[in-house]
């Protein structure tokens, strides 16, 4: 048995009120531009190794600082060159009278040195006014 008649279901029509969907969207819209961070990501920082241009190396002869983080006789040492420096401070007085500085620094050390150590050493050759340094870890197999 029907109750109801079929015109009046034709008659009937559906209407949705749009407008809390705006304030939805609205209200997103706000929430997505309060969030959005609008700091420079990682690929638009300047690098320190510039691809296709002379280096003053090139004119100098002399090569750019590299900071080696070893472990001698069970102490960590900062190697510049052939000198094996102990301290922070010998590090610093031999950084300070580098004599090519414009290459930036190296700082290279395995994953088994102490952070503080990595972390001093970048220090001291932004003490010595290097215009950029460079971390390379080395990643024991």
């Amino acid at each position: 048995m029907k109750l109801s008649s079929r015109k009046r279901a034709q008659k009937r029509s559906i209407s949705l009120d749009m407008t809390s969907m705006i304030d939805v969207v609205f209200l997103l819209l706000i929430f997505f531009i309060v969030t959005a961070s609008f700091t420079k990501t990682e690929r638009d920082l300047n690098t320190v190794t510039k691809v296709g241009e002379k280096s003053s190396a090139a004119q100098t002869d002399l090569e750019p600082a590299l900071i080696v983080l070893a472990n001698v006789d069970g102490e960590w040492v900062y190697q510049l060159g052939s000198n094996n420096l102990a301290s922070f401070d010998e590090l610093q007085e031999v950084l300070d009278q580098f004599p090519n500085k414009s290459d930036g620094a190296y700082v290279r050390a395995p994953d088994s040195a102490p952070y503080g150590k990595a972390a001093a050493a970048i220090q001291a050759c932004k003490n010595a006014d290097f215009p950029g340094v460079s971390y390379i870890p080395l990643i024991s197999m």
